[in-house]
């Protein structure tokens, strides 16, 4: 029976001991789960978005480059049916009697001139244009080489369609160039009749290749000009072991007007866009590297993996730390705050932590040994005064204000707000060396005042709608007044006026010297009291402390009266701001003069030099 409480005894302390550290890391996860879920889902919809908007893009970026080419090869199509019907050409192909040899040098100088000017009209798309006549067995052209008249030649690529090359051996390595003959023989074309009028129109490769180096220049692709059994057009800077690759894919391929698919070349990823050409009934293919355009997605992807598992890691180690370095030794103050609390005062904490609470422990055992020598020293009037001012002291020393400031100094820490850290540890620690300060039972009210600021500093990180303002005059800020006089009754007006009103924020601290007494305001805008709570909380501060009664007013009352006499207490009132007012009286002790503190909205002036 003993052994199973003893089993049972142990599993409250080691579940007690953990189910802060668990909850806590549970929270993390919690946390992070649906982070990651809704991040992967994110980015799983971007990326598709991004694919698809890839794709179409580069379908229309295609089908407009085919369509400069087609309107480009329009243009020369439309300049040779209407070439062909020009009065000139027509007398070159002697459907007119000419009158002499002049006559016929001067028509073909004519003709020869249209061809040139119009081929400089469109030189960004170079066009060698050459005027057959079949009737006169003679050929003019803009080519700077002479053109022979051949009938064979004629017949050999009367098509109606273009062609790539004209039937003739061409040397190695040199590529051919597009080629359409058209004659003027009505609904009879592809034929010849003997007495025809034959417009040859062509350009070279170098066309297709330089609207190529532009496409390729505005964007990531490598295209090409594509044709089953014909050498392919390539771009200047292209890589000619991948077009071969390409190439060899197109042509296992059966390919239609569009085609797009994603294919793996030189062991990486391309995405192969064809578009196909209807004059020339070539396709324009486009190869675009899916590793450039997805790496730095995939990157990104995995650095916010891996920034989570470190900041998961971090998490983890800052739950650790926070467990073994302040809950345990906030564990071992309570258990000692409650050994006192039974009265037993030779509780001692051992100081075997290496950090802030070291302080604390050493202070609590200090505490605790003063508290022993006055019960066996000193006599009981006096003994209740110390008593008082050290539960005062207890009271300030709360594990979980300290708690909570820390929780936020982590939370703003892990958010990177640096100046929300450095504001709050500055104004706890300040805070805190006060606090923990009891070799003097009296202090400034010009500190007492600096201490507050602390405190609501602290407050207003914490809870952003707390607003206040100090103006005490400079003749009393020297006098001398109890530790801790000001901040029960400032943390009162903070705790139940503030905090039980979402509408309330503001705190009003103001002095003012009158009939030979220093007077000391602590306003708030809460829900205030009810006149009947008001009087009987004033008949109380003159009673002997009673058990359902909050000893820290009560405390602040008591040692105003032991240090300044009767004629001081602590009044409690309506507020001009609607809610609950303090009013601290007590007699001056003559303290020297000091500057004059004026703050608001939570920042601290000096009224002397506007600091």
């Amino acid at each position: 029976m003993e052994l199973r409480r003893g089993f049972a005894f142990m599993k409250r302390r080691v579940g007690s001991r953990f189910s802060l550290f668990a909850k806590m890391n549970g929270l993390l996860v919690i946390l992070f789960i649906p982070i990651v879920i809704v991040f992967t889902y994110s980015n799983g919809t971007a990326s598709d978005v991004i694919s698809k908007e890839l794709q179409v893009s580069n379908i229309k970026q295609l089908s407009f480059l085919s369509s400069q080419i087609d309107s480009r090869i329009n243009q020369m199509m439309d300049f040779v049916i209407t070439f062909s019907r020009d009065p000139n050409v027509r007398k070159f192909n002697g459907l007119n009697i000419w009158d002499d040899r002049y006559d016929r040098m001067q028509t073909r100088y004519v003709v020869q001139e249209k061809m040139v000017l119009q081929s400089g009209i469109t030189n960004v798309w170079p066009v060698q244009f050459t005027v057959y006549s079949q009737q006169n067995k003679e050929a003019i052209s803009n080519s700077n080489n002479a053109v022979e008249y051949d009938e064979d030649y004629l017949e050999r690529n009367m098509t109606g369609k273009w062609t790539y090359g004209d039937g003739q051996t061409v040397p190695p390595g040199q590529p051919k160039a597009f080629y359409w003959f058209y004659t003027d023989s009505f609904g009879q074309q592809g034929t010849l009749t003997g007495s025809n009028l034959v417009v040859e129109a062509s350009f070279r490769h170098e066309n297709i290749q330089n609207m190529l180096d532009t496409f390729k220049a505005g964007g990531q692709g490598n295209p090409l000009f594509y044709h089953k059994g014909e050498t392919p057009i390539l771009n200047r800077s292209a890589s000619k072991p991948l077009a071969d690759e390409l190439v060899r894919f197109l042509d296992a391929q059966t390919l239609g007007d569009t085609m797009q698919k994603v294919v793996r070349l030189e062991k990486k990823s391309y995405l192969v866009s064809a578009v196909k050409s209807p004059q020339l009934e070539w396709y324009l293919v486009d190869l675009v590297p899916l590793d450039q355009i997805w790496g730095p997605i995939s990157s990104s992807r995995n650095l916010f993996y891996l920034s989570m598992i470190l900041l998961f890691a971090v998490g983890i180690s800052a739950s650790v730390l926070l467990y073994r370095n302040v809950q345990r030794p906030i564990r071992k103050l309570i258990r000692g705050l409650q050994s006192v609390q039974r009265g037993d005062f030779s509780v001692r904490i051992n100081p075997n932590v290496h950090n802030e609470f070291a302080f604390l422990f050493h202070r609590f055992n200090h505490m605790s040994r003063q508290i022993q020598d006055l019960i066996e020293n000193v006599l009981n009037e006096k003994l209740r005064a110390r008593e008082a001012t050290l539960k005062q002291l207890q009271a300030q020393i709360n594990p979980h204000f300290l708690y909570n400031c820390l929780g936020y100094i982590i939370n703003m820490a892990q958010m990177k707000d640096e100046e929300a850290v450095v504001s709050m540890a500055y104004n706890l620690s300040a805070y805190y060396r006060y606090t923990t300060r009891i070799e003097r039972q009296t202090a400034t009210l010009d500190e007492e005042i600096q201490l507050i600021v602390n405190y609501l500093d602290i407050q207003k990180l914490r809870n952003g709608r707390i607003h206040y303002h100090i103006d005490i005059p400079e003749e009393m800020l020297g006098q001398h007044v109890p530790r801790l006089m000001l901040q029960p009754i400032v943390e009162n007006a903070v705790m139940h006026g503030i905090g039980k009103s979402y509408a309330a924020g503001e705190i009003r601290i103001s002095g003012a010297m009158s009939e030979g007494c220093c007077r000391v305001f602590i306003d708030d805008d809460g829900p205030g009291m009810e006149p009947e709570q008001q009087d009987s909380l004033n008949r109380k501060m003159r009673e002997p402390l009673q058990a359902e009664m909050g000893c820290g007013l009560w405390n602040t009352n008591q040692r105003i009266v032991h240090l300044f006499g009767g004629s001081s207490s602590l009044h409690f009132t309506r507020s001009l701001l609607g809610g609950f007012r303090t009013e601290i009286v007590w007699e001056p002790d003559g303290a020297s003069e000091r500057p004059h503190y004026v703050t608001g909205q939570g920042e601290m002036k000096h009224a002397d030099d506007h600091r």
